[in-house]
């Protein structure tokens, strides 16, 4: 007989799927952590992704502009996100190009979004990121000071 806690059932059936946090003293621990963020709508989490100088940058391709928000507009936005919809489901592709040293690194990295607003209501979206990621010392854990979202939908 196969022992199982139905009061503490697995998290994901999906083998192989990452659903814990990851050690954000590695750049692979970064997109793990925010992909667990979103997973579980964890604003906790996302924020810790965040440096205070935080800016996230898009373009505006209507009015042939980019525009960008800060840290403390972009934890209200996430937030608004996680609480209108039912499910996130964020997949990261491969890296595209990375560039930096052991403290400061720009990467440029594809992703998948499904957003369930509802059961008919299913935004899937493919885009890329750039991000600037920073930390102070090499043993300290790296930080999001820049999202460049280069996405054109």
């Amino acid at each position: 007989m196969v022992s199982c806690n139905p009061f503490a059932p697995a998290i994901s059936d999906d083998e192989g799927e990452n659903t814990t946090l990851g050690d954000q003293r590695t750049v692979e621990g970064v997109f793990q952590n925010f992909r667990y963020a979103y997973l579980f709508k964890d604003t906790l989490t996302y924020g810790r992704l965040l440096a205070p100088e935080f800016t996230f940058i898009y373009r505006n391709y209507d009015a042939g502009i980019d525009n960008s928000w800060g840290r403390d507009q972009d934890m209200i936005a996430t937030a608004g996100l996680f609480q209108a919809s039912q499910n996130l489901e964020l997949v990261w592709n491969d890296i595209v190009l990375t560039t930096g040293d052991s403290v400061l690194q720009d990467i440029s990295r594809g992703f998948n979004l499904s957003i369930t607003f509802s059961p008919t209501d299913i935004v899937r979206l493919q885009g890329r990121v750039n991000l600037r990621i920073r930390r102070n010392l090499p043993t300290e854990p790296w930080i999001i000071t820049r999202w460049r979202d280069e996405s054109n939908y």
